[in-house]
């Protein structure tokens, strides 16, 4: 099975001392608004996925969702969750006041890994 996320190193360092302070996370990246298409990170349970978002893995062993819209846009693309030093275009993430901010890489799936993809949850 392909994953249709990844994390990288520096990122999962962040989600640990996030988890470290925090506890247990969540992450949600929507479709615009005040956030643009920025993932954000949550405390778990501080954010509500919409009916039909989507889970699309883990990060960190804490679930990542799309906004279903979102989704659709980018179902064929593969995400790597990122961090980068400075603000992103909102607040509401756990990470701003650390002068971090996540960052989503997109790269299109192979033909071949679109027919072995992970299975999808959605939200009910």
């Amino acid at each position: 099975m392909i994953s249709r996320l990844d994390v990288t190193a520096k990122a999962t360092e962040l989600i640990h001392e996030l988890e470290a302070k925090h506890g247990e996370l969540m992450f949600y990246q929507a479709g615009g608004c005040c956030e643009g298409t920025q993932p954000q990170c949550f405390e778990k349970g501080g954010y509500y996925p919409r009916m039909n978002d989507v889970m699309i893995g883990l990060a960190g062993g804490y679930e990542f969702w799309v906004d279903r819209d979102l989704f659709e846009y980018w179902k064929h693309a593969h995400f790597t969750l990122d961090v980068l030093d400075g603000f992103g275009p909102g607040g509401f993430s756990l990470e701003t006041p650390l002068g971090k901010t996540f960052k989503v890489h997109y790269r299109l799936f192979t033909e071949n890994e679109l027919s072995d993809l992970a299975p999808l949850k959605r939200s009910e």
